[in-house]
């Protein structure tokens, strides 16, 4: 057993290491949380944010399912507590939507087994701790415009991003009042990952009332008003500028 027991919530953020996860994390680390960075391979850099957040970092493999349980447990062993898991590490891969072969079997299972399997096992090794929570523990899922409308960067990517959306739902109601579950669904994010998405985007700016994709920090401040509302529960709130309403 580790030996930070320190009074400040813990909250865990994956895929923290850059883009969407790193603003949260850090808008987290800010609202006064002890965070806990992970990532798949960039250790060095995982290593960095947490040294300057004051948090600490784990590298974990979720396509493993031992390797995503034992995150959980690795933060629970580390700091005695969870309270809030943010689910955001996710894979992707542009695939046109008519291109059904390209989407093949092995493509979807290795999707499904980051983007929606692995949020399921950290839940479940994380319950525990997220029940013993002051307050109540928060599970915040990162979903998708793409799961609610018929959108996105393939057919896989956004049918494992609208099962997590109803999964948040399903989980909502089998654990409240203990644990509140919600989602957060951006649309386009300007992120690294995203800045060669031509097409989507002049998507954003033709169509969406915001005329822009929208900025990590401000996705990470929609995700910090959930964690901090004690009621919000069961909710798939869209963050898309308004391209929803074109």
């Amino acid at each position: 057993m580790g030996t930070d027991r320190a009074d400040r919530p813990v909250a865990l953020v994956t895929g923290s290491t850059s883009g969407i996860g790193e603003a949260v994390a850090r808008r987290l680390a800010a609202d006064g949380m002890r965070v806990v960075v992970h990532s798949r391979r960039s250790t060095e850099a995982g290593q960095a944010l947490a040294a300057e957040l004051g948090g600490t970092y784990v590298q974990a493999d979720l396509a493993v399912e031992d390797e995503a349980r034992g995150l959980a447990e690795a933060v629970v062993d580390r700091h005695g507590r969870l309270d809030v898991l943010v689910n955001n590490a996710g894979v992707s891969r542009q695939i046109p939507h008519d291109d059904l072969a390209a989407a093949s079997p092995e493509e979807w299972r290795r999707v499904l087994e980051v983007n929606l399997i692995a949020p399921w096992v950290l839940c479940t090794a994380a319950l525990p701790a997220l029940r013993a929570a002051a307050g109540g523990g928060s599970i915040v899922n990162i979903t998708s415009h793409a799961g609610v409308r018929p959108k996105g960067s393939s057919v896989p990517y956004a049918a494992s991003k609208a099962a997590l959306n109803h999964v948040t739902r399903l989980l909502a109601a089998a654990l409240g009042p203990g644990v509140r579950v919600n989602a957060v669904a951006p649309g386009l994010v300007d992120t690294p990952l995203t800045r060669d998405w031509a097409q989507a985007h002049a998507l954003w700016r033709e169509r969406a009332p915001m005329h822009r994709p929208a900025r990590p920090a401000e996705v990470a401040d929609l995700v910090a008003s959930v964690v901090a509302s004690g009621y919000l529960t069961g909710e798939v709130i869209v963050l898309d500028g308004g391209l929803h309403l074109t």
